[in-house]
């Protein structure tokens, strides 16, 4: 489905006319389907509807962005709305803005979100910022049933052949505190790296996984 595009602009930005050049080229393209661009000076209302401060803003289909982008990055998501994907891309580029809160509120929302993102955790092209991101997800949702919902992920990171992602499942698994994460932090006492091990034997001693 081709998206939309709305654009919101000022006077004197300096990366508002290159994102109107860029969105413009894409409509004549085909690959958006209208756009609407709006001059927040003339109407402040725009701005305070989308909860936004800073121009450009734009959003393309359900994915909303501020500041400068690049035509490739923006063809790119322009190409994943259209296919109606992307959105944990979506999700880990706002954690990578340090925008946890608009990712949790989504998560709130769909909690299926959070047993994706948990998943990406074995990517080795993940940045940190972002695996700490994804780690602050998991200690706000620690305890509750929305996270003991992703033990099949959380179980697959354990069985990852990187000994961080091992440990940062360790991690996950203390935070469950359910009999299932304690019996699968149990399996993982003997894990060959010895960071694993300690990491395991906290969580353990820790009592937070205890039925």
């Amino acid at each position: 489905m081709t998206p939309d595009a709305r654009l919101l602009i000022a006077p004197g930005c300096p990366h508002c006319p290159t994102m109107i050049r860029i969105l413009s080229e894409l409509v004549k393209e085909g690959l958006i389907g209208r756009l609407e661009i709006v001059n927040i000076q003339v109407h402040p209302d725009a701005a305070a509807e989308v909860g936004t401060r800073s121009v450009p803003w734009f959003r393309i289909g359900q994915f909303e962005f501020t500041g400068a982008h690049g035509e490739a990055e923006v063809r790119e998501w322009v190409r994943k709305a259209a296919a109606g994907s992307g959105e944990i891309d979506y999700l880990l580029d706002l954690i990578e803005q340090r925008r946890l809160d608009e990712v949790q509120s989504q998560v709130e929302a769909d909690p299926a979100l959070l047993c994706r993102l948990i998943a990406r955790m074995d990517d080795p092209d993940l940045g940190m910022v972002v695996r700490i991101g994804i780690s602050a997800l998991v200690e706000h949702f620690a305890g509750r049933p929305e996270l003991a919902r992703c033990l099949p992920q959380i179980e697959a990171l354990a069985r990852s052949g990187s000994a961080t992602v091992r440990g940062d499942a360790a991690h996950f698994l203390e935070q469950m505190d359910t009999p299932e994460a304690r019996t699968l932090l149990e399996q993982l006492r003997d894990d060959p790296d010895a960071q694993v091990r300690e990491l395991v034997a906290d969580a353990l001693e820790g009592g937070q996984t205890d039925s």
